[in-house]
C-alpha cells in the first residue's frame, strides 16, 4: 500500500484461479469496498431515480460529467452552491469524468489541438475550449471526490498511427493534469488508451503509470471493438498497471462484462446501461434479462425477479410493469431502473464475496450461462393476454386490436400473433423489403428477374411490403428486369378473414390480394411484377417454385410449427436457392434458429432491429460480397452456443441434434480462411467477423 496517494488501497483477496481481486479504497469522504459499480449522474442526476433510494441500496461512489457540467450549470453554479454534494443532495463520493470521451462522442463538432480541444457548444452554439488545465479546474470547483485526468479518447476502429497520436497527446495531457491539480486534496487518476493495439496499450500504459497518479483507468473500449478484443485488451492492461492502486475500466457495463472484467483483474465500473435500459423495459434478473414490452407479460401476477428483495419485486408484478411501460409511463422506467441498479449492487456484492471465500473461478462460470440468458431463450408461459377483441373470426384465426389502434391476425390453436409487438407493415417494411435491397439487386448487370419466396402469406402483410417497395425502386432497376414474388401458405383462413375486413388493415386497399386470393395470382405490366400463390405443403411446393433471389422466411414460431424449421426443411431451403447471393431473412434471432440455419448451410449474420428485438436474422449462401456486406456471427456466439442449454433440443431426435451441433462447430464461418460450398460453387469465408 502506498500511504502518500490520495485513493489509499488495500488488496485484501486474489482469486486463486484468475485475475480477480477484492479491496478497498478511501477517498476523503468515505471507505470503498472493491470491485464497486458506480451509477452514472451525467448531469448530476441520476436517470428516473432520486439520489436517496440509490444511497439507501448501498453505492458508495456516482460519475458524473465534467464536458456537460461545464457547459450547464457551470463551474460559477458549484463554486457558488458550495459543490456537487450540495448541490444534488450526495453525501457519499463522487467521481468526474474529464471530459475526454467527448473528444470521440462529439467528434463531428470538436477539433482537437495539441494544446486543447475546441467544442461547439450544443446548448447555445459558443466555443468551448476544454484543456487538461480547465477540465482540472472545472473538477475543482465541481468538488468531486476523483477526478480525472484529460485524455484522447479514439474509436476503436481508428487507424494505428491516429490512434498513436492520441496516445502521445493523452501522454503530454496526463501531466498537465497532475500539474493543474497542484495541492489539492481531491484524488487523480490516469487514463491508458491505445485502441485495441496491444503494442500501443503497452506503450501507453508506461506512459500513464510513469506518473505518480492516484489509480489508474483503462479507457477507449466499448466504443466499437468486438467483444473478444474488449477481453483481450482489458486482460492486456490490467496485467500493467500498478498492484497498489485501484483499477477503473470505464463506460463498460453490462453485467457480463463486469463479469468478465473482474476476471481480469480490474476494480471501479461505470455505465448508463442499468437506467437506460429500464426506460427501455428491459430488466436484468437472476433468470436472465426480460423485455417487459413483450405481450407475454401482460397478465403475469409474478414479480420481475423472484430471487430478488428490492421494493420494485416486493410490491409490483410484471402485469403492472408491462402496463408501465407499454404507457409510456415515468413510473414504469423509474421501478425497473432501480431494479437494475439493485441486480448490479448485488452482483458485485456477491462477485465480492466470492473472492474473498476463494471461489469466484466456479463463480464465474455459472454466470457466464446465467447471464447470458433472455425471455427469448426462456420464453414465460403465462396465460395468453386477451387484448380487447373485434367478433370476427374464421376458422383457426381472429382479428384482434392492440392498444396502439392497429389491428392483428391471431391464430386461436398457440396464441401467436402475427407481427405480434410491432405495427405489421413498418415491421414487413424494415425487416425485409429494405433488408432485401431490391434497387441494388435489380440493377446488377445481366439480371433480367428477381424472384422472391414469400414463405408464410398470413395476411399478405410482407407481400404487400415488397411489391410497395418494387413500386419506388422500379425506375431505377435496369430495363426489362421483372420481379417474380412466389407466397407459399398452407391455409389461406388468415387472407380470407383479413380480406373480409380491409377496412382494418390499409395495405390490403389494393386489388393485388384479392386477384391472389381470388385467381392464385396477380401481374402487372406496369410494375414489371408478377405474384403467384403456392398453396400446400410448403416442402412440396418449393420443389417445382422458381429458385430464389431472396426469402422472407415468415412463417409461426418453432413452439408452433416445429416442421418449417427443421433442418431437412432448411436444408431444402438451401438447396433450392438461385446462387451464392441468394439471402434468407427472418424476424427470429434465437440460438437453436441460427444453430438450424448453420448446420443446413448458410452463413449466419444479425439483421436489423425491429421493435423491442435488438436483431433479427440473415441467412446467406456465402460470406457475403463487398457490396453487400454481412455483420457474421463470430466466436463469441460460437461461444455462447457451445454453453448453451438448447443444444439437446435442436433436432427431431438426440443423434439429429448431434448431427446440428457437429456442423455447427465445423462450419465454414467460424473457421478463418477455410473454403466453404454455396450451391452454385465455393466461397471463402472472411478471416475475421464481427
Amino acid at each position: 500500500m502506498t500511504t502518500d496517494r490520495r485513493l489509499p488501497f488495500v488488496l485484501e483477496a486474489r482469486d486463486p484461479g484468475g485475475s480477480a481481486r477484492a479491496g478497498t479504497f478511501a477517498t476523503r469522504r468515505d471507505r470503498v469496498e472493491t470491485p464497486v459499480f458506480m451509477p452514472v449522474a451525467t448531469f448530476a442526476a441520476l436517470r428516473n431515480q432520486l439520489t436517496r433510494n440509490v444511497e439507501q441500496v448501498g453505492f458508495p461512489v456516482l460519475l458524473a460529467n465534467t464536458y456537460h457540467l461545464l457547459l450547464r450549470p457551470g463551474p460559477e453554479v458549484f463554486q457558488a452552491i458550495g459543490g456537487i454534494h450540495r448541490f444534488m443532495h450526495w453525501s457519499r463520493s463522487v467521481l468526474t469524468d474529464s471530459g475526454g470521451f467527448q473528444l470521440f462522442s462529439l467528434a463531428e463538432k470538436c477539433r482537437i489541438g495539441t494544446e486543447e480541444a475546441r467544442f461547439q457548444s450544443y446548448i447555445d452554439g459558443r466555443e468551448i475550449r476544454l484543456s487538461p488545465e480547465t477540465s482540472i479546474a472545472t473538477q475543482k470547483a465541481i468538488g468531486s471526490d476523483i477526478m480525472m485526468a484529460l485524455d484522447h479518447c479514439v474509436s476503436a476502429r481508428t487507424e494505428e498511427s491516429l490512434c498513436g497520436q492520441a496516445v502521445e497527446r493523452t501522454a503530454r495531457w496526463a501531466e498537465r493534469s497532475l500539474a493543474a491539480r497542484g495541492d489539492s486534496d481531491q484524488a487523480l487518476m490516469g487514463i491508458v488508451q491505445g485502441g485495441c493495439s496491444p503494442r500501443l496499450r503497452k506503450t501507453s500504459a508506461a506512459q500513464i503509470t510513469s506518473l505518480p497518479f492516484d489509480g489508474y483507468a483503462i479507457g477507449g473500449l466499448a466504443v466499437g471493438e468486438s467483444e473478444e478484443q474488449r477481453k483481450d485488451i482489458t486482460a492486456l492492461t490490467a496485467g500493467l498497471l500498478p498492484e497498489d492502486c485501484p483499477r477503473y475500466l470505464m463506460g463498460v457495463g453490462t453485467p457480463l462484462d463486469l463479469l468478465e472484467a473482474v476476471h481480469r483483474g480490474m476494480d471501479m465500473f461505470d455505465c448508463i446501461i442499468p437506467g437506460a435500459l429500464g426506460q427501455q423495459g428491459t430488466a436484468f434478473t437472476s433468470r436472465g434479462r426480460l423485455h417487459l414490452r413483450r405481450s407475454v407479460y401482460r397478465m403475469s401476477g409474478l414479480p420481475l425477479d423472484e430471487a430478488c428483495s428490492c421494493p420494485t419485486c416486493r410490491h409490483y408484478s410484471r402485469a403492472y410493469l408491462h402496463h408501465l411501460i407499454k404507457s409510456g409511463e415515468f413510473l414504469g422506467a423509474s421501478l425497473v431502473g432501480f431494479h437494475n441498479l439493485t441486480f448490479y449492487y448485488d452482483l458485485m456484492r456477491r462477485m465480492r464475496e466470492q473472492i474473498l471465500l476463494g471461489g469466484f473461478t466456479s463463480f464465474h462460470r455459472r454466470q457466464q450461462e446465467e447471464l447470458k440468458r433472455t425471455d427469448e431463450e426462456n420464453p414465460p408461459r403465462p396465460p395468453m393476454p386477451r387484448l380487447r377483441r373485434q367478433a370476427m373470426e374464421l376458422g383457426e384465426y381472429e382479428i384482434v386490436q392492440a392498444r396502439d389502434g392497429s389491428h392483428r391476425i391471431r391464430h386461436k390453436p398457440s396464441g401467436e400473433w402475427m407481427h405480434s409487438v410491432n405495427d405489421p407493415q413498418v415491421e414487413a417494411r424494415a425487416l425485409y423489403a429494405e433488408q432485401a435491397d431490391l434497387g441494388m439487386r435489380s440493377a446488377e448487370p445481366g439480371r433480367t428477374d428477381l424472384v422472391i419466396w414469400d414463405v408464410g402469406l398470413g395476411a399478405a402483410t410482407n407481400a404487400m411490403a415488397t411489391l410497395m417497395k418494387w413500386k419506388e425502386v422500379r425506375g431505377g432497376a435496369a430495363p426489362g428486369v421483372r420481379l417474380k414474388l412466389i407466397s407459399f401458405e398452407k391455409d389461406l383462413d388468415s387472407l380470407r378473414l383479413s380480406l373480409r375486413h380491409n377496412s382494418l388493415f390499409p395495405h390490403l386497399r389494393h386489388g393485388a390480394p384479392a386477384a391472389v386470393l381470388r385467381e392464385g395470382c396477380w401481374l402487372s405490366s406496369a410494375l414489371g411484377c408478377e405474384w403467384v400463390l403456392r398453396q400446400g405443403d410448403f416442402q412440396c411446393e418449393m420443389e417445382t417454385a422458381d429458385p430464389p433471389d431472396c426469402i422472407f422466411y415468415d412463417p409461426f414460431s418453432f413452439q408452433t410449427d416445429p416442421a418449417l424449421w427443421s433442418l431437412p426443411v432448411l436444408e431444402q431451403v438451401f438447396r433450392r436457392a438461385r446462387g451464392p447471393d441468394t439471402c434468407l431473412f427472418t424476424y427470429s434471432a434465437a440460438t437453436r434458429v441460427r444453430s438450424v440455419l448453420l448446420a443446413a448451410g448458410f452463413f449466419v449474420a444479425a439483421g436489423c432491429p425491429t421493435g423491442p428485438k435488438s436483431e433479427t436474422t440473415i441467412a446467406a449462401c456465402s460470406p457475403g460480397t463487398p457490396g453487400r456486406p454481412l455483420a457474421l456471427l463470430g466466436r463469441d456466439w460460437l461461444a455462447r452456443f457451445e454453453r448453451s442449454h438448447t443444444r439437446s433440443a435442436l433436432g427431431r431426435s438426440p443423434e439429429e441434434a448431434e448431427e446440428i451441433v457437429r456442423r455447427v462447430r465445423g462450419h465454414a464461418q467460424f473457421q478463418p480462411l477455410r473454403t466453404a460450398c454455396g450451391p452454385d460453387g465455393p466461397a471463402i469465408a472472411p478471416a475475421s467477423h464481427p
